[in-house]
């Protein structure tokens, strides 16, 4: 072997590898950038689904959890609760749900998949208050109309039925939110 073959052979390798070392540093510093832009743990934990065990609410009570960072609501409705339902539609706002605030499975007069469960994103749809859940029927409503159960933001005076419809005449512009939801079993 000549010592041109070998200056030739030691050339192709000092070249391949400062390239090889050249790519490596390259990503090197790349990687970080890379990754800023993946959302965080935080990120994917705020709109990951969330499960729910609903079976061990009482009838007439409501469980309060978090998704996406809003309080979501699951109240068990009773079957007087049920009935009551479309006894006021003429003192609602949005009776029938026309306007989206619902996922296309959640457009009948219940508002829910499963007519005893309403699941509702817990923020008044006027200037973002959390509602108070109040479950006693028959008594006076604020407004004076008999009140028939449901939810009351004490910040502007809005009142929602148990479908989570909105009452005529109040601050809260349209129905509280239902959010897309299913049921595992």
């Amino acid at each position: 072997m000549s010592q041109q073959e070998l200056d030739r052979g030691r050339r192709k390798f000092l070249v391949a590898a400062t390239a090889a070392t050249g790519a490596a540093g390259g990503v090197a510093v790349a990687w970080p950038f890379i990754a800023s832009m993946l959302p965080s743990a935080r990120a994917k934990a705020a709109g990951a689904p969330v499960e729910v065990d609903i079976s061990k609410i009482e009838p007439g009570a409501m469980l309060a959890v978090e998704w996406r960072g809003k309080p979501v609501w699951v109240v068990h409705r009773t079957k007087e609760m049920l009935d009551l339902l479309g006894k006021h539609d003429n003192q609602l706002a949005d009776p029938l749900s026309e306007v989206p605030q619902q996922p296309e499975y959640c457009k009948n007069k219940t508002r829910s998949i499963k007519p005893e469960f309403l699941v509702a994103v817990g923020i008044c749809t006027h200037l973002g208050c959390s509602p108070t859940y109040r479950k006693d029927i028959g008594a006076a409503d604020l407004g004076g109309a008999e009140w028939h159960g449901g939810f009351f933001c004490p910040c502007h005076g809005s009142r929602f039925d148990l479908a989570a419809r909105v009452y005529s005449g109040v601050p809260a512009p349209v129905n509280l939110e239902v959010p897309p939801h299913k049921y595992v079993s």
